[in-house]
């Protein structure tokens, strides 16, 4: 006769039917999610964040809200500041500074953006095209870095600037073409680290053309230390203008930061407002950029993301 389970133990028989749920395993979180949250977590990028947001505001809508001319003459020459017409006084002119302030910003930071964004593309383009080759086209391409790394930019610039001009345009090329080289130096770098990992072969293998290698495939993957470069290219931009402008090689006839800070240069001691004010502009807006530079450095970091 066969055993007979008592019911307590009956129930507690595992059967087909009692199968243990399976749990799927969890999904990594996207890189790109991952660096957004690492650099929401940065307090000095999301202070830069808040300053620079500012700075657009007061540049890009003040025109809008306080529509005057800026190199109108409304009050007495050197006004002093804080008063009840012209809250940060006048120029040696009678220009009201705080008008200028609102005016001069959206050119300069034009100029800012435009030479970064051209010294960015020059800067890739050569280095990518010097680390992907190698040989004797990364030697030529590196002497030529090297030569345009040693000429004293600033002197550039000014010889660029004097030989077409002083304008808006002039000034933006002369900035994009001297301030190239660092983004240069670090896409060789970037370039010659992927050039041997195993998906560029894999490419390789297949056939593709150098072109798709180059930009579809490399350029995405080098991006990180890339948008890092630009987003330090847009305050060097700005301080470049604003020591062109003080040297008396802006645009006399486009009101920037730099070119109010030139124009006061020798009433300093007498009208210290018209140059305090809008370096101080020129301070906060680099302070931002480069704080989410630095966020930015932080956040698209793998090794800081796993940590």
């Amino acid at each position: 006769m066969s055993a007979v389970l008592p019911p307590s133990d009956m129930a507690s028989t595992p059967t087909s039917s009692a199968v243990a749920p399976v749990r799927a395993a969890p999904r990594s979180e996207h890189p790109a999610r991952q660096a957004a949250r690492m650099f929401m977590r940065n307090p000095s990028a999301i202070a830069g964040l808040v300053l620079l947001a500012g700075v657009l505001f007061v540049t890009l809508l003040g025109p809008l809200i306080w529509p005057a001319d800026p190199f109108e003459i409304v009050a007495a020459p050197l006004t002093p500041p804080f008063g009840e017409e012209n809250i940060l006084g006048t120029d040696y002119l009678g220009r009201d500074v705080l008008t200028t302030i609102i005016h001069g910003g959206r050119a300069t930071l034009l100029v800012g953006a435009v030479a970064a964004l051209l010294s960015v593309l020059i800067g890739v383009t050569i280095g990518a095209l010097s680390g992907f080759y190698g040989g004797k086209v990364d030697a030529v391409l590196s002497r030529i870095v090297e030569f345009f790394q040693v000429l004293p930019s600033l002197l550039f610039a000014m010889v660029v600037v004097t030989l077409f001009q002083p304008s808006l345009l002039t000034v933006t090329l002369a900035i994009g073409i001297s301030s190239w080289t660092p983004t240069a130096r670090l896409a060789r770098a970037e370039f010659l680290k992927l050039r041997g990992q195993e998906f560029v072969r894999a490419e390789r293998a297949i056939g593709a053309r150098d072109a798709r290698i180059l930009w579809k495939v490399m350029l995405p993957n080098a991006f990180p230390p890339l948008i890092v470069s630009a987003a330090l290219a847009v305050g060097v931009a700005i301080l470049f203008e604003a020591g062109l402008s003080f040297l008396g090689l802006g645009d006399p006839n486009q009101m920037t930061w730099g070119l109010m800070i030139g124009s006061s240069r020798p009433y300093v001691l007498s009208c210290w407002w018209a140059v305090a004010f809008p370096g101080i502009a020129i301070f906060v807006t680099v302070l931002a950029v480069s704080l989410i530079g630095d966020g930015l450095n932080d956040a698209l970091n793998p090794k800081l993301r796993e940590r």
